[in-house]
């Protein structure tokens, strides 16, 4: 069974803001009609896309607790404990997500000759680790 979504184009594609002007929902020239370019989308196997939605799914629920845990007036060492088991828990997200995409999309532009993706990973990496 394969997880699908209805797609609906952006705002940005959407607007009547001309070809040159940039996309409101993320910095990048449009370059087409309607459907600008400027979202990029990646198909996920059925067991990436279910851990992943897990995981988010665990932090969702962490993040919750904090919540309550400040509603609550709990100590403050305590939330501080479990804010940082979040970070800890979205890192892991990150590094899942990561090695998918190295493996996947990097490996196989990288093999289709579209050497631009290093720079791609390389600037994502950058503004990832401020």
């Amino acid at each position: 069974m394969e997880h699908t979504e209805e797609k609906e184009l952006h705002a940005c594609c959407k607007s009547s803001a001309t070809d040159t002007e940039a996309c409101t929902d993320c910095t990048e020239e449009k370059t087409e009609e309607k459907c600008c370019g400027c979202h990029k989308t990646k198909h996920r196997s059925d067991e990436e896309y279910k851990k992943l939605i897990h995981r988010l799914n665990r932090i969702e629920g962490q993040i919750r607790g904090i919540r309550g845990m400040v509603e609550n007036d709990a100590y403050c060492p305590d939330i501080v404990m479990q804010v940082s088991a979040v970070t800890n828990a979205l890192n892991s997200f990150n590094k899942l997500l990561l090695a998918a995409h190295i493996r996947g999309c990097v490996t196989e532009d990288i093999r289709e000759g579209k050497e631009d993706k290093v720079d791609e990973l390389c600037s994502m990496l950058q503004k990832v680790m401020k």
